[in-house]
């Protein structure tokens, strides 16, 4: 159960670092610096929560990645399940902490809905959404197989390495889809503001469920192609 509850607590601090720096700062494309610290936030806390819970439960804090393990032979289905529920919970639980310290405090949402995904930077096209997910979330996830696979030698430096992956894919994301690569990320924020009374986000969360899964499955598919004899 140790895992299970590393793994919520991880993801709900993804969700209140990540989506709570993009409510605060904005991610206004004039400006640029909220795209910046919006990427840095979701990177560094990946590197913190790697430091602190990587040794517990590996610090998947993404079903995307969880899926990538399973397929990759990292862990076995009633673990993958318990692990996507974890994150989801997770993920769900930070979403209302930043709506209690957004709504008590009075502080105005940059992003207007809580840090959820969308599909305005591509024109509302959910192919494209699609598409820039599944490729996001293919290098994200095949990073992290790489880093960690057994035959990699990267020390200490393996959760930076993944941090800063995901800071690069967030600035090239932020300004097409949000940049989610991570179901759970994306199914807190909308859930709670579905419950305030606006559904949109609801109706382009296919999209940031089916993209990240998707990517993770080729990612595991390639990566296991590449490093076989």
């Amino acid at each position: 159960m140790k895992k299970y509850l590393a793994e919520c607590i991880g993801t709900a601090t993804l969700v209140i670092l990540g989506c709570g720096t993009a409510m605060l700062v904005g991610c206004d494309a004039a400006a640029g610096s909220g795209y910046l610290l919006t990427a840095l936030a979701f990177g560094l806390t990946i590197v913190a929560m790697a430091y602190s819970i990587g040794n517990i439960s590996g610090c998947h804090i993404n079903p995307a990645v969880s899926l990538g393990v399973l397929l990759s032979g990292g862990m076995n289905v009633r673990e993958f399940i318990g692990y996507v529920i974890s994150q989801c919970v997770g993920a769900l639980a930070g979403a209302g902490v930043l709506k209690a310290i957004f709504g008590l405090g009075n502080v105005t949402d940059m992003t207007g809905g809580l840090g959820s995904n969308g599909l305005a930077g591509v024109g509302g096209n959910a192919v494209a959404g699609l598409l820039v997910e599944i490729v996001l979330t293919f290098i994200f996830v095949i990073a992290i197989l790489g880093v960690t696979s057994k035959k990699a030698n990267h020390g200490s430096f393996g959760g930076l390495v993944i941090g800063l992956t995901l800071v690069v894919v967030h600035i090239l994301g932020i300004g097409l889809t949000g940049t989610s690569v991570n179901p759970a990320r994306s199914i807190g924020p909308a859930l709670f503001v579905a419950l305030s009374g606006n559904a949109a986000p609801m109706g382009a969360l296919w999209v940031f469920i089916v993209g990240p899964m998707a990517g993770a499955a080729l990612a595991a598919v390639v990566y296991k192609a590449l490093e076989s004899k």
